[in-house]
């Protein structure tokens, strides 16, 4: 890519391609960039994120731990010092400044706990999702060079026992593995923290500020849709820089007398980043696990959360299917209409067209009244804001929400940019967008479409990467990251992504395609769980079509009828449904880009079986070799 003088003044003076304002067309930009609202010392790391706010508010809830009893209050005072203690035992136990120490558990109080612990120890955390098979958990750990593991179970423990056992370099080395427990036998929190008690203030403090803006803070494994997990370099200035900003930037999210409930693995870097932010500003954190989500909403009640779009799928179908019956039945579908009514005029509104309509309030009230306000119930009943990140968003599903009063914030980020690098605002939100750079963030579009970001998120670089290797070349020499997602940005500085640069499809024609809003489109069906557009190479473009094996059932039975999975791929009202999806889809592209042909799936596509990554993407070319028969299928005569 041309960086130089020459192309920098031929960008700029094209900065608006695609139309002008006496066309009455939308304009097109090549960058934008939001300036820094909060700063740091360079001295700064994480650690002085908690100190401070254990100075300034030290009685004030920072956590809220789930018990047998029900929520336990932890305040920013005392999580402080129970970090404290357990670093104290990492140093007595021989963790030297800069050891990497890999955390294998669910999203958990003990999660945050040793994370803070190992930053307060000057280690470095690196996070494993607890979905790792054994010889995912032995390639992290040998490149990490792990000294050490917390497992957030035994069972866990066992998984990273046989990860060790099975690798001949992880064999040769003592790597001790500790249960985040408080009690049980052997190594657990409670025993480790233990020794420490000959730790003195002095060492302590010398590990905790050993670490300035620029030191490794973490490194963060991405979650694999191609090929091995690569180690990102997050440094404690991405951390700390993005969640001074954020919270600065998002006031009314994250702000006093805000509550959040983590469900996401905190080994995603989004959740990680959140949760660092929510210390910062003081946010009290819950954490749950998916199978109690609905009982610690109710008893938790958040105020904001943070979600992947394959939530808001659930959801949605879960209210529809239980209002699926009769006049219930009707009642939801003209509620859910409603809603994405008043939805889209709120966004005319915004950007200077007509508003909501006096007819329009009306039924907005009344289904206030029977629908809106049931469904923020499941929520806890105080959420008001749900942050939605990780992949794509339908709109229709997005304008739903924020009609029935939950305003979605869909964001863009990736672990190289240690997460959110743009985000709607409740200020300022453009539905179908992921909003605009966060502050201290730059956001370019290069010559061939592709998203390139430069700013206080973008890490620095990948461990174990050679200098001229294809991975290392997407940090460019003057700074940007090139993400490998199309995306274009509006006059207003909004991002819209399109697409991904290695997905896009070049028909035997060579024809162009790219598949994401395709794939996004069919997904509207409600019995659309999954599609994956293929045709690579071929003479037209076909889709492989996974349906959602939990709203099959109440699909069929709103019919008078039980259809199972396998009878589903070939019944004839299933497929027309389909094929509706599909037509519409195809209403948004050339013929050309058409889907011609489709064939349902025999199974879901689930994380157990490598076809999802543990945040739920798509994990593209292991699904279309798991699939390669039907993929045959669709081009054989």
């Amino acid at each position: 890519m041309d960086t130089g003088d020459e192309a920098e003044h031929a960008r700029r003076k094209g900065d608006d391609v695609a139309g002008s304002a006496e066309t009455g067309q939308r304009r097109s930009r090549t960058e934008v960039s939001a300036e820094a609202v909060a700063s740091l010392p360079g001295a700064t790391n994480v650690t002085d994120l908690l100190e401070d706010r254990a100075a300034a508010t030290p009685d004030a809830e920072l956590f809220s731990r789930r018990t047998a009893a029900g929520w336990e209050h932890v305040t920013a005072a005392q999580f402080a010092e129970q970090v404290r203690s357990l670093a104290r035992g990492l140093i007595a136990s021989g963790l030297d400044i800069g050891d990497r120490v890999a955390i294998i558990s669910p999203s958990s109080f003990e999660w945050a706990l040793v994370d803070f612990a190992v930053w307060y120890a000057g280690g470095v955390p690196v996070p494993i999702y607890e979905t790792s098979s054994p010889s995912q958990i032995a390639w992290i750990l040998e490149d990490a060079g792990a000294k050490r593991v917390f497992a957030g179970s035994r069972e866990l423990a066992e998984s990273v026992q046989e990860a060790i056992e099975a690798s001949p370099a992880l064999r040769e080395s003592w790597l001790p593995v500790t249960v985040m427990t408080e009690d049980g036998e052997g190594a657990t929190l409670r025993s480790l923290a233990g020794p420490g008690l000959g730790v003195g203030d002095a060492e302590l403090e010398r590990h905790r500020t050993a670490a300035d803006l620029e030191t490794l803070a973490t490194l963060v494994y991405t979650s694999g849709t191609t090929g091995r997990p690569k180690g990102c370099e997050v440094t404690h200035g991405n951390l700390c820089l993005l969640a001074v900003n954020l919270a600065a930037h998002l006031p009314t999210v994250v702000g006093p007398g805000s509550r959040t409930l983590m469900f996401l693995p905190l080994a995603h870097v989004l959740a990680r980043a959140v949760q660092v932010t929510c210390v910062a500003a003081g946010v009290v954190v819950g954490h749950s696990r998916q199978a109690n989500l609905l009982r610690d909403l109710a008893t938790f009640r958040p105020t904001f959360l943070l979600a992947v779009p394959r939530v808001f799928e659930k959801v949605y179908a879960a209210a529809h299917a239980k209002a699926a019956n009769g006049l219930r039945g009707s009642l939801f579908e003209r509620a859910a209409h409603t809603a994405r009514e008043y939805s889209e005029a709120l966004e005319a509104e915004a950007t200077g067209g007509e508003g909501p309509g006096r007819r329009l309030r009306i039924r907005h009230a009344v289904f206030e009244r029977l629908v809106y306000g049931r469904l923020r119930a499941a929520f806890g009943g105080q959420v008001s804001t749900i942050v939605s990140g990780a992949s794509a968003l339908s709109p229709g599903l997005a304008h739903f929400f924020r009609g029935a009063g939950l305003t979605v914030l869909e964001g863009y980020g990736l672990t190289e940019t240690t997460a959110p690098c743009t985000v709607n605002t409740p200020e300022a939100t453009r539905i179908g967008s992921v909003g605009r750079p966060v502050p201290g963030t730059e956001i370019r579009i290069s010559d061939t479409g592709e998203v390139l970001v430069k700013g206080i998120g973008v890490v620095r670089g990948y461990r174990s990467a050679s200098p001229d290797s294809p991975e290392a070349a997407a940090f460019q020499k003057d700074g940007f990251f090139a993400t490998g997602d199309l995306g274009s940005l509006d006059d207003d500085g909004f991002l819209t992504l399109t697409g991904r640069t290695k997905e896009i499809i070049v028909t035997a024609g060579g024809k162009n395609v790219v598949p994401g809003p395709l794939e996004e489109a069919v997904r509207e069906c409600e019995l659309v769980a999954h599609t994956i557009v293929v045709g690579e190479g071929r003479p037209y473009v076909a889709a492989l079509v996974a349906l959602d094996a939990d709203e099959l059932p109440a699909w069929a039975r709103r019919r008078g009828r039980v259809l199972t999975l396998e009878d589903a791929r070939t019944d004839p009202e299933v497929l027309a449904e389909v094929q509706s999806a599909v037509d519409a889809a195809n209403e948004t592209v050339s013929r050309a880009e058409s889907i011609r042909r489709f064939v349902i799936l025999p199974r879901e596509l689930t994380l157990e079986d490598g076809d999802l990554t543990p945040s739920l993407k798509l994990k593209r070319q292991p699904v279309t070799e798991a699939f390669r028969d039907e993929v045959e299928g669709l081009y054989s005569a």
